[in-house]
């Protein structure tokens, strides 16, 4: 045996050698076309078509290939459809609608034009041809979910076309495959509607109820990637059943979980990681693999072929898109983006091209011959080129004019959520809910801290604290947002986090709902109260009783004269914050002088979100909207510290009324922040003063026992 012996025998088939070659091209591909300003999506395909069968025959486009780039493909409509602003597409449904059916018509009357006069084909060709040019692939989109734009109109019309498009152009496949297979007839058509609608059903009907279970009984963060991605091929394999293309069915697995996994959360960022970094690249590495470079040489016909193919498929996207920014008055950079996105061509162009391949006309003869198969890998190799270009164009200047206005839109104080942890088993909660109302566009904000008492500094209690901030980290880390930590020696918890507010100049505290362990501890517990006495800022008190992405509703009750709190706009951003993460209705009670500020708010900055409004006059009893509120319903009550404009007597009955009516419902209490002294500050945060009152009051109490105890005269 020779120590040296180490041979290469091409094509590798080595799995090992295979997927290492993979994650090579992966990770320097980037590397590489960043420094030429160029689309490392570009990259991929490049690189397929290098160490393909037509270029140095280094891999075949094997099985794995072939499972890895289905995932990847999949992955790409899943991830639209989860990431997609369903208020917005419902508002825009009709221009989705009418995207649709341009970026379909015009390729199509395009394609069978250029097909019959240019190249000459016949009729069924070059509508089976056309099809193909009117299908696109929303390879690109990757490229908007980096920018952070996916919840553009421009974004969700586009997406809402491609569904259209695609099923247009599949139902045209499906006929003509079936006119040459003779299974064109009456049967044929009702038991393709039937199949898809059964299909639709039971996804739409079932899957929710079946997701919202899982979510809320499992809570390990493998369990519930591996069942979503379950549930995608589920799809996948349902729609194929039915007859249609298996990326319908992900793309609609998609908006169904839609309002089930927060834009900002752990599963989110582990499903984008995933899919971004192996699958879909494996995907666009094996689209490469297809093109045969070598083929527009060796005849005129072939190169013929594929410059009308591109130069059609572009400029009938070009123009549908170029109508529909017309039609709506659009802006040129929407325009640009819905032609990016629209343009390339891949998945139902590769299904067509290879099922029309496969049909005999005539003995010998094929639907689609050889010419138009390599002029169509040629045609997805340029599409992808040109729609990688215009979307990595347009998502820069929509990202730029965005950075702008929310530049000149920025509040005067630096948003930070401090987060107190304590117990172990709240500290997902507290921090899922500060990730749901956090600016959304930054990767920090968030400031975790530990209070140690002075009187109890032991190692195993620093060690402790140690443990509970490592897991705060790890658990925002997971939705990739950066958490400040800090430990903290102080006499009590209280007055620890109002020194924290003021030294690391945190904007609002989140902490959990007391638990009370005797009878006699208040509602809020002695901590929080604290806490309000010591500080104006806003305070959230959480108790959520179920996973927050399984709520359904937000129920908002808001007293009279809350506008005129200084903190008034600031919970309301907080609060659709969550609403727009969680997509979920929120639904304010309030007075209807209190509405029209709301409203006006809401619909200058989160028109996105879906808001309603009823009024409340009477907040003496909350038991007027108990019936509104359900078990997956989070109940938001604002309130107010004593002393200050909205703050009511009745707001002494809410421990009582909360336990009363709403004791198995997800609350959170706001007290918004105010401006002002707070009372009693001394007390809580010079901790001399608290002891030399609490000294004066035992002098008191031993002095009437003594007074009492005293003999009197005579006796």
């Amino acid at each position: 045996m020779k120590f040296f012996d180490f041979t290469w025998n091409l094509p590798i088939t080595d799995p090992t050698w295979i997927f290492f070659l993979v994650l090579i091209i992966i990770l320097f591909a980037p590397m590489f076309l960043n420094r030429l300003r160029i689309p490392h999506i570009i990259g991929m395909i490049l690189a397929g078509i290098v160490i393909g069968e037509d270029g140095l025959n280094i891999l075949v486009r094997d099985s794995s290939f072939e499972l890895f780039g289905k995932v990847g493909l999949y992955y790409i409509m899943f991830l639209a459809g989860l990431e997609m602003d369903l208020e917005d597409f419902k508002k825009n449904r009709i221009k989705g609608l009418v995207f649709g059916l341009l970026t379909f018509s015009i390729p199509l009357g395009l394609g069978i034009w250029s097909s019959m006069e240019i190249l000459g084909y016949g009729l069924t060709t070059s509508i089976l041809l056309a099809s193909m040019y009117s299908s696109h692939t929303l390879i690109t989109y990757p490229i908007v979910s980096r920018y952070g734009l996916s919840r553009l109109r421009c974004v969700s019309i586009t997406i809402g076309g491609t569904v259209v498009t695609m099923v247009l152009a599949l139902i045209i496949l499906a006929i003509i495959s079936g006119i040459y297979k003779g299974e064109i007839n009456q049967a044929f058509w009702i038991t393709l509607t039937v199949k898809i609608f059964l299909v639709t059903f039971c996804l739409v009907y079932f899957l929710p109820r079946i997701g919202r279970w899982f979510f809320r009984t499992y809570d390990d963060n493998i369990m519930q990637f591996i069942f979503v991605l379950a549930m995608v091929f589920l799809g996948g394999g349902l729609f194929e059943w039915a007859g249609m293309e298996g990326i319908l069915g992900a793309f609609l697995v998609g908006l169904v979980l839609n309002w089930m996994i927060p834009n900002l959360s752990p599963l989110m960022n582990r499903l984008e990681f995933v899919g971004n970094a192996l699958f879909i690249p494996y995907f666009l590495i094996g689209v490469g693999m297809i093109i045969d470079i070598q083929s527009l040489f060796t005849g005129g016909e072939a190169l013929k072929v594929a410059i009308v193919m591109t130069i059609v498929a572009t400029f009938s996207k070009w123009l549908a898109a170029f109508t529909t920014q017309k039609c709506f008055h659009m802006h040129k950079d929407e325009r640009g983006l819905m032609f990016g996105l629209s343009n390339a061509q891949a998945a139902a162009t590769l299904a067509a091209v290879l099922i029309g391949n496969k049909i005999e006309i005539a003995p010998g003869v094929m639907l689609l011959n050889d010419d138009v198969l390599n002029g169509t890998i040629v045609m997805i190799l340029f599409t992808c080129i040109i729609s990688s270009f215009a979307t990595e164009r347009a998502a820069q200047k929509l990202a730029m004019s965005e950075e702008t206005e929310s530049l000149s839109e920025k509040p005067a104080e630096e948003e930070k959520i401090l987060i107190p942890v304590a117990n172990p088993d709240t500290i997902e909660e507290l921090v899922g809910m500060a990730l749901l109302m956090k600016n959304p566009v930054k990767k920090d904000g968030i400031m975790a801290i530990s209070i140690i008492n002075d009187n109890n500094d032991t190692d195993a209690g620093k060690a402790r604290s140690s443990r509970y901030l490592e897991q705060t980290v790890k658990i925002a880390a997971a939705a990739d947002v950066t958490v400040d930590t800090a430990i903290r020696y102080d006499v009590n918890i209280a007055s620890g986090i109002i020194h924290s507010l003021k030294e690391y100049n945190a904007t609002e505290v989140v902490i959990g709902l007391h638990w009370k362990a005797k009878i006699v501890d208040t509602f809020l517990g002695t901590m929080t109260e604290n806490l309000l006495k010591g500080t104006y800022r806003q305070v959230m008190i959480v108790k959520p009783l179920m996973p927050v992405n399984t709520l359904r509703k937000i129920i908002v009750v808001v007293p009279p004269k809350a506008e005129f709190e200084a903190g008034f706009y600031k919970w309301i951003e907080r609060v659709c914050r969550i609403g727009r993460q969680l997509r979920c209705r929120v639904h304010f009670f309030a007075h209807p002088d209190t509405i029209l500020y709301m409203k006006d708010y809401i619909r200058k900055k989160y028109a996105s979100v879906h808001s309603e409004y009823s009024e409340m006059n009477n907040w003496d009893d909350l038991l007027i909207i108990s019936n509104k509120v359900n078990y997956d319903h989070l109940l938001v009550i604002v309130t107010a510290r004593k002393g200050y404009l909205s703050y009511d007597k009745s707001f002494e009955r809410l421990p009582s009324q909360i336990t009363k009516y709403f004791s198995n419902n997800s609350l959170m209490v706001i007290y918004p922040e105010q401006h002002g002294d707070p009372d009693e500050i001394l007390t809580f945060s010079d901790p001399w003063l608290g002891n030399e009152f609490q000294t004066y009051e035992r002098w008191g109490r031993w002095f009437t026992r003594w007074y009492k105890k005293k003999p009197k005269r005579g006796s």
